[in-house]
């Protein structure tokens, strides 16, 4: 099949081709910057193509191709969600409206946990749950939005198999400096996330985190591709994360603090932009469901390769060791020794 997918070159992206040159696809990649990679046949390398979903022309890229897969997203800068929104909101517009006059049979858009309304306890919720966004930070209000073009796309289009996709927390080691970059605070080193630093941790009074693998999730989408299914599927580790297990994980004594305390602290050092993230997604966090990913594993034969914990861990220990690949979203930091 020649799969084109957008964002290839970022966490998801990466692991996603993968993935599918691992089962002997033709790929293009979609990217704002591109690698400087030799495409060899041979060895089931990609075809990059530099474009940006909200301006450029998409046509050309997605002629002729089997599926598409959408995963080109913007989460910076949060200070300018005006930027943001032309790059998720209008740019997955964009590429709905390339894709149907390109006659793409299968298209697969990338969703997240943080599309659903907020939850009122710890029981998973299937794909039916509601998509209005569990809090008003832009990141979610862009996803819930999606949500919405893609119910359009799916009335207006009844030929296009349409897949939607709702990941937990995304890790791995190989986007470790990316997302210390996106959510992290600018002055972090990796040696301040030196194990023997952090002898106590504070946790959030309520906390709870799913994660996937982006390796996993690679093979979630993959599978979306192959197999002739419709619809939303949820894809998430097994475990749930709570205040013991994130200790165990940070190899720190954890301790309780107020949500409230946390959430006003991290609003107002992000707006002193000390740290990437605002207070309104750490209200997401709190509020977001569990999710029950039973329509994954048996209709897409899915099965998490591993834990949440072991995702975080790879994360962290990239974190600690600058990690990153040859892709430009996630080169190492060139500050990182």
């Amino acid at each position: 099949m020649r799969v084109v997918v957008t964002g290839a070159s970022g966490n998801v992206g990466s692991a996603l081709l993968r993935e599918l040159a691992s089962r002997g696809h033709d790929l293009v990649g979609v990217a704002r910057r591109t690698p400087d990679l030799p495409h060899d046949p041979q060895e089931g390398s990609v075809r990059w193509h530099a474009a940006d979903v909200a301006e450029d022309l998409l046509d050309p890229l997605f002629e002729g191709c089997d599926a598409l897969v959408h995963l080109a997203w913007m989460f910076q800068p949060t200070h300018d969600p005006d930027t943001t929104w032309r790059a998720n909101a209008i740019g997955t517009r964009r590429v709905l409206q390339a894709a149907a006059r390109t006659k793409v049979p299968v298209v697969v858009c990338a969703s997240s946990v943080a599309a659903y309304s907020p939850a009122e306890d710890d029981h998973p919720v299937d794909e039916d749950w509601p998509t209005d966004g569990p809090s008003p930070a832009s990141y979610c209000r862009e996803k819930a939005y999606v949500e919405r073009l893609l119910d359009a796309f799916g009335a207006q289009r009844p030929d296009v198999r349409v897949v939607r996709v709702r990941p937990a927390f995304v890790f791995q080691r190989s986007a470790a400096s990316e997302q210390r970059r996106i959510f992290g605070a600018p002055a972090l080193r990796p040696w301040m996330l030196d194990r023997r630093l952090l002898p106590v941790v504070p946790i959030p009074r309520g906390l709870r985190l799913q994660a996937v693998h982006a390796g996993d999730l690679a093979r979630a989408y993959a599978e979306t591709v192959e197999r002739p299914v419709h619809g939303a599927f949820n894809v998430a580790a097994d475990d749930l994360l709570r205040r013991d297990d994130l200790g165990r994980i940070l190899d720190a004594k954890p301790f309780d603090v107020p949500a409230r305390l946390v959430r006003g602290g991290i609003e107002a050092a992000w707006r002193v932009r000390l740290v990437g993230a605002p207070g309104d997604l750490f209200d997401a966090l709190l509020r977001i469901p569990v999710l029950g990913t039973a329509r994954a594993k048996a209709e897409l034969g899915w099965m998490p390769h591993h834990s949440a914990a072991s995702a975080l861990e790879a994360m962290l220990t990239g974190a600690r060791e600058g990690a990153g690949s040859d892709l430009p979203p996630l080169e190492p930091d060139a500050s990182f020794p």
